[in-house]
């Protein structure tokens, strides 16, 4: 076993890892510690249990991707330009932000996981609620505009997964087309 002592977040990266790859039936202790090369006692001196280790999770996927989000809406630049970045936050731009590319699993994992499913209800809110209060900042006021913009790219995050195609200028297109459509 290893003598490199782990830290909470190597441990979370590593259920990121796992749930990435191998789905939620991935994040146990034993499981992990066997891919990270320790012992569970090491598991275990970090998180009292496996639900408080998905806990951190959690809040760990929630804190990285809504302040990602909020980033990009206090950005400087037009209304314009952060509505169309927005639009994009789940567009892979090659960072190596782990909660966009765990997204799809989480999503998935709250289909079975009440406590999964509260927090991705929390972040599309968030999310959702930022592009209200942008399209409004342009002068839409339609609450339909931001699902469409939103349901649109977490559906082609799903579409990507299968085609390879990025979708960054799919979803500029549809904001154009938005935007276009209300002037």
């Amino acid at each position: 076993m290893s003598a490199t002592r782990l830290s909470p977040d190597s441990w979370i990266q590593a259920g990121f890892d796992a749930l990435f790859a191998q789905g939620p039936s991935a994040l146990k202790a034993e499981a992990l510690a066997r891919e990270l090369k320790t012992t569970k006692g090491s598991f275990y001196w970090h998180f009292k249990d496996v639900p408080a280790y998905h806990d951190a999770l959690l809040q760990t996927w929630e804190t990285t991707c809504l302040a990602r989000f909020n980033a990009i809406k206090s950005s400087d630049g037009t209304a314009v330009q952060r509505l169309r970045l927005l639009a994009q936050i789940l567009e892979n731009d090659g960072t190596s932000d782990t909660s966009i590319k765990i997204e799809p699993a989480m999503r998935s994992w709250a289909q079975e996981n009440q406590k999964v499913a509260a927090s991705v209800s929390q972040v599309d809110s968030t999310r959702l609620t930022a592009l209200d209060e942008l399209l409004a900042e342009i002068g839409l006021s339609n609450p339909e505009l931001s699902r469409i913009i939103y349901a649109a790219n977490l559906g082609m995050v799903e579409l990507s997964k299968h085609d390879g195609q990025e979708n960054a200028e799919a979803l500029g297109t549809l904001v154009d087309l938005i935007l276009a459509l209300y002037e």
